[in-house]
């Protein structure tokens, strides 16, 4: 069957190369695709047709969530556009949402029942690939990643099935799920355990100067916090009215005690060189950013540098991070806060790395066509690989390669061949393989795929 033949009914709104929505379609977040198609599904049934005819075709096939998702290349096989699956619903503190949705949506829903899950900085970011990939956000140190309070899921297996996912009828698949990303599946409904959250103390400081200092007495501080406090580090060239340039300490305190707050993060306030920019009681969604707008025909430049997962934030690898952005003025350096409910999950029970970490850690130069020379990109390199010596384990939700060498370097391990255990038995043919990609393991006489 040729993608002219497929029916709009049983696969969704399918829109080809000179369709009048065809520009549009193709666009992601950060670039322009070049698919075959695109479908945009509006059921599950939708997602169904079209997963099972890429299945028959043997198509590629890039799902996309809505959100910031970078992998939106898939030359000559299919996007499965399934952001119009966005519904959400709260019944006590389960809560349903479909896997179109997006946090900034999700956060102002919850609001409305005094609720909150922790999610991504900025309110575009889609739940599906954050919360497949782990889920970094403001509530971490509290409750743990967004794939932490993942309690079931509806999917759509290769072969087009539709699957209830909970730890007591998939054990193994839901544990993939709490971190393994897009291997498996087509997620159409996440359930959450969402928890309960009146506001937030927000507050920004900025960093003038060395920042080395500051540095050292915000991981001090963070070293004894309470868990109601996340913090990031972020230091930035100028890129955009909504995240203004410098280095600045930006602090996350769930709940409402506005004074707690100002005690424990007293230290940072009085460092070296460090002044309040804010503080104050806000709601959880106005805490998220708008992130800044991506022009296709004028995609990001490359990036020389990375991201790991730090057990240990001392003074040499504060030293390190801070040396990147001094020698790459055209940079960006950030770190998060980890530990707390992070930590409290045993590493064999979520497919996420490093649960000893205490910090994320990310770097990088842009690699802008004819202000880089080749000099500059080496020095750019050994410095990310001196920050990376220091950690283990990357988070894949910063990180953007086809390379299929690269899921190795994500997981420890027994955790990949546990990961490569699970995608034998729901993907064999590696129909989900536009991701930080698992190839099947064994079968049970040793075959692979």
């Amino acid at each position: 069957m040729s993608i002219d033949d497929l029916s709009a009914g049983s696969v969704g709104t399918v829109i080809r190369p000179g369709d009048p929505e065809w520009e549009s379609a193709r666009r992601f977040h950060s670039g322009i695709g070049s698919p075959a198609a695109v479908i945009r599904a509006s059921s599950v049934d939708d997602v169904r047709g079209a997963i099972r005819y890429a299945s028959a075709e043997r198509l590629e096939v890039m799902i996309r969530g809505g959100g910031h998702s970078a992998w939106g290349e898939v030359p000559g096989g299919l996007t499965l556009d399934i952001s119009a699956l966005d519904d959400i619903s709260v019944d006590g503190t389960r809560v349903r949402i479909g896997g179109g949705a997006r946090w900034g949506a999700v956060a102002h829903a919850l609001a409305e029942h005094g609720l909150g899950i922790s999610s991504g900085d900025t309110a575009s970011v889609g739940v599906g690939g954050l919360t497949l990939g782990g889920g970094i956000g403001w509530m971490v140190r509290s409750w743990g990643l967004a794939c932490d309070q993942l309690v079931g899921a509806q999917l759509v297996t290769a072969r087009g099935d539709v699957v209830e996912v909970t730890d007591a009828s998939h054990p193994e698949l839901l544990w993939a799920l709490r971190g393994g990303g897009g291997n498996f599946g087509v997620v159409t409904r996440f359930d959450f355990e969402a928890h309960r959250l009146d506001g937030v103390v927000h507050a920004v400081f900025a960093i003038d100067g060395d920042a080395r200092p500051a540095l050292q007495v915000m991981r001090d501080v963070l070293a004894d916090a309470p868990r109601e406090l996340t913090v990031t580090y972020m230091d930035i060239p100028p890129m955009d009215p909504n995240a203004p340039a410098g280095a600045t300490v930006t602090a996350v305190w769930i709940g409402t005690d506005e004074a707690a707050a100002r005690r424990v993060l007293a230290p940072l306030a009085t460092a070296p060189g460090v002044s309040e920019r804010d503080f104050g009681m806000q709601s959880y969604p106005d805490v998220l950013l708008d992130a800044p707008e991506f022009d296709p025909e004028h995609p990001m430049p490359g990036f020389l540098g990375g991201n790991t997962l730090v057990a240990d934030l001392d003074d040499d690898a504060i030293d390190r991070i801070a040396s990147f952005r001094e020698a790459s003025p055209a940079s960006v350096v950030l770190l998060r806060s980890l530990g707390g409910a992070f930590g409290d999950v045993a590493q064999d029970d979520s497919a996420f790395p490093a649960r000893s970490a205490t910090w994320f850690a990310m770097a990088g130069a842009f690699d802008i066509p004819g202000m880089v020379d080749d000099d500059a990109r080496a020095r750019a390199l050994a410095a990310w690989d001196a920050i990376e010596a220091q950690g283990s384990g990357v988070y894949g939700n910063f990180a953007v390669t086809v390379d299929p060498s690269y899921a190795a370097r994500m997981y420890p391990p027994a955790t990949m061949a546990r990961l490569a255990a699970v995608k034998r038995a729901w993907d064999p043919g590696n129909v989900f393989c536009r991701n930080h990609n698992v190839q099947p393991g064994p079968d049970a006489e040793g075959h692979g795929a």
